[in-house]
C-alpha cells in the first residue's frame, strides 16, 4: 500500500482532520487486517518537532499508528514542493518573480512532487527500511532567495522576491484564526519554517535511494518544465 492522503492539500471545506486524523488511521488499521508486505507512507518533514502546527503532527500520529499496530511501513517525509509553493499566483518565471512569506534568507529543505513520487515507488521493495522514516530533499536546504538567484541564472533574467512579512502573517492570522482551523495552522506552519529547522537530514535518503538530486538540477527540471528556454 503507498499512501499519498492529505486533508491538509485538498483545498475544500470541512474534512481536513478527518482525512489526516481518521482516514489515515482507518487505512493503517486496514493494513494490519489484511496483513501487506508493506505500506509506504507519505509524511511531513520535521512532523514529530511540530506539535503546534496541527497537520504536520498528524502525520506524526499516523507514523505512530502504524508502528503501533505492527504493519511493516516506511515513512517518506518531504521537505516543501517547490512546484507548487511557486507556482502560487501563477507561472513566477514568466512574471520575473516569486512569492514567499516571512524571511528569503532562511533556508529550507525542498524538492519537486515528481521526485518523490519516483521515492514512493523505489520505497517499496527497498531493503532493510521497515520502520524508518526517512527526510527527504536536495542535496541541500536553500532559501528562496537562492532559488530566485539559480533561477535568474538559468534564464539569464532577474528574478525578484516578493514577501509577505511576517508581522502582517502574524496580524492576520491572529485575526483569521480565530474563525478558520486551517489559517491558524498554516500560520503555525509559517512560524516553524522561520525557525530555520525545516531541513532534512539526507544521509538516509543518499544510502537508500541513491544520489541526491541537486538544487541547481532540481530547479532547471522545475524551469524547463515550464516551457522556458535555458540561457546558462
Amino acid at each position: 500500500m503507498v499512501s499519498t492522503a492529505a486533508g491538509y492539500t485538498r483545498h475544500s471545506k470541512g474534512d481536513t482532520d478527518e482525512i489526516d486524523k481518521t482516514g489515515n488511521r482507518n487505512l493503517a488499521d486496514t493494513a494490519s487486517r489484511t496483513g501487506i508486505r508493506r505500506f509506504v507512507f507519505t509524511s511531513i518533514l520535521t512532523c514529530d518537532q511540530t506539535p503546534e502546527v496541527p497537520h504536520f503532527w498528524h502525520k506524526k500520529l499516523a507514523e505512530d499508528r502504524l508502528e503501533e499496530l505492527g504493519v511493516p511501513f516506511v515513512s517518506l517525509r518531504p521537505g516543501a514542493f517547490l512546484d507548487m509553493v511557486t507556482r502560487m499566483g501563477g507561472d513566477p518565471f514568466a512574471k520575473g518573480r516569486l512569492m514567499w512569506f516571512g524571511s528569503t534568507t532562511i533556508p529550507h529543505t525542498f524538492l519537486l512532487t515528481h521526485d518523490l513520487a519516483g521515492y514512493l515507488a523505489d520505497a517499496v521493495d527497498a531493503p532493510g527500511v521497515e520502520g524508518e522514516r526517512i527526510d527527504i530533499g536536495w542535496d541541500r536546504a536553500v532559501s528562496i532567495q537562492e532559488i530566485a538567484q539559480i533561477s535568474g541564472r538559468l534564464l539569464n533574467q532577474q528574478i525578484r522576491v516578493r514577501t509577505i512579512p511576517a508581522g502582517v502573517i502574524n496580524t492576520a492570522g491572529a485575526v483569521m484564526g480565530k474563525f478558520s482551523p486551517r489559517v491558524k495552522d498554516m500560520v503555525a506552519m509559517f512560524h516553524w519554517f522561520q525557525t530555520g529547522r525545516y531541513v532534512a537530514e539526507p544521509t538516509r535518503q543518499r544510502e537508500v535511494f541513491g544520489q541526491l538530486p541537486t538544487a541547481e538540477d532540481a530547479i532547471d527540471r522545475l524551469v524547463r518544465g515550464l516551457g522556458h528556454p535555458i540561457t546558462a
